[in-house]
Parts: C-alpha cells; sequence; structure tokens
C-alpha cells in the first residue's frame, strides 16, 4: 500500500511559503530604501534651487534651473514641466509639486531630468492629455485672485507658446486678428478652449465646414468674417 506523502510534501511546501515570503519582503525593503533615497536626492536638487527664505524656487531659480538643463526659460517644455508638477502658482514651484513631478520623470538629477523632456513633451501631445495641458497653461497664466481673463498681449504670447509649433498657420492669422480688432481687450477661459477645438476640426484656410450656428465662441464667428474679408 502506498504511504501518503501529506506530512513530507506538506512541511517542505510551508518552508518554501517562508522564503519567498521573506524573498519578498527583503525586496519590499531594497524597494522601499531606493524610493526613499531617490526622493533624498529629489529634494537635495530642489534646495539647489530654492530660495532660502521662502522655502520655494522662485523665478531666478527657475532661470537657474533652466540654464542648468540648457533649456531657454520660455521654452514650452518649462510649461510643460509645470503642468506635469501641477504647479498652481506661475513662476514658482513648492516642494511637493517638485517631488510630485521629478518622481513621475523618475528624475533625481539634473542630467536625468533633461533627459526626461522629449518623453514629456511626447506625453504631453497625445490628444488624451494635450486638451488638459492646453486649460492647464491658461489657468497657470491667472496671476491675480478671481482673475478669468488674460489681456490679448500675454494671451498673443501664450498662443504662439502652446498651439504655435502644432497650428502655425492658424495662430499666426489668430493673433494678426487679435491685435487689429479692437471688440476684445482680454480672452476668457471659454474661447481660449474654442480655438483649440477650432484649429482640430475646421478646415484652414477655407473654413469649408465652420457653421456660426454651432456653439462657437462669437470671437471665432468675427474672426472667420475678418479672413473671408481678407482673402477677398
Amino acid at each position: 500500500m502506498r504511504r501518503s506523502s501529506t506530512k513530507k510534501t506538506g512541511q517542505p511546501a510551508s518552508a518554501a511559503a517562508s522564503l519567498n515570503s521573506s524573498a519578498s519582503d527583503l525586496f519590499r525593503s531594497a524597494s522601499s530604501k531606493a524610493t526613499s533615497k531617490e526622493l533624498e536626492r529629489i529634494d537635495q536638487l530642489f534646495y539647489t534651487f530654492a530660495d532660502g527664505s521662502s522655502g520655494l524656487i522662485d523665478p531666478e531659480g527657475i532661470e537657474t534651473l533652466c540654464s542648468d538643463m540648457e533649456v531657454d526659460h520660455t521654452d514650452v517644455r518649462i510649461l510643460m514641466l509645470a503642468w506635469k508638477m501641477r504647479a498652481e502658482r506661475q513662476g514658482y514651484f513648492t516642494l511637493d509639486e517638485w517631488r510630485r513631478g521629478l518622481k513621475s520623470l523618475r528624475a533625481d538629477n539634473i542630467t536625468k531630468l533633461k533627459k526626461a523632456l522629449p518623453e514629456l513633451e511626447k506625453e504631453v501631445r497625445r490628444p488624451s492629455n494635450f486638451v488638459d495641458f492646453h486649460a492647464y497653461s491658461f489657468r497657470y497664466c491667472l496671476t491675480e485672485e478671481k482673475q478669468k481673463s488674460i489681456d490679448i498681449e500675454s494671451i498673443c504670447e501664450l498662443l504662439d507658446l502652446v498651439l504655435g509649433s502644432l497650428y502655425r498657420a492658424q495662430v499666426d492669422y489668430f493673433i494678426e486678428y487679435l491685435k487689429a480688432q479692437t471688440d476684445y481687450k482680454v480672452i476668457n477661459m471659454d474661447q481660449w478652449m474654442g480655438f483649440l477645438r477650432f484649429c482640430n476640426e475646421i478646415s484652414f484656410p477655407d473654413f469649408s465646414n465652420y457653421n456660426p450656428e454651432l456653439a462657437w465662441p462669437l470671437i471665432l464667428d468675427n474672426f472667420v468674417e475678418w479672413m473671408r474679408e481678407k482673402q477677398g
């Protein structure tokens, strides 16, 4: 009669489980230590650029950061970096915002941060992210409490920065229109988002599928009318 192997197989199985558990604990411990060290380096990098009294990276610190990354401070990727951090105040990064962005980018030194910029740009350019980035770029420029609109001069600079590389012709003509018209002194979020939808959906420069009866901001109706007059 065959002997039962329950006792013999049960003990090694228990030992194996114990070994697996120990290995798993060691892995978690090593991973936790690595994460802790990475966060330490991210914090150290933050304080390299932060102002000693405010504890924030201020506009001067951002300029130094840009210089170290060999990127112009007007480069759109700096705005993308702010988006990645979900920075709330233009020209300033808090420690929590810095940690959020750099942990996500897996960058704990300047070299890694600089190398992460091309991938960050690809991430932002994805349609699902770009609408959010476009909205963020407007909110980021609202520097006063309860401010809901941006002056024409500033919006022209922002249009060029955010959309210029994607929709060069539309942006150039819209900027020309904004500078020539006298009806609008500021642009609000609805108009800002409407222009992105306009660039995505409307045939340019013939406007063959533009229907003013649809829910477009009035400023875009005026822009199309201005363009048609310009085209003769």
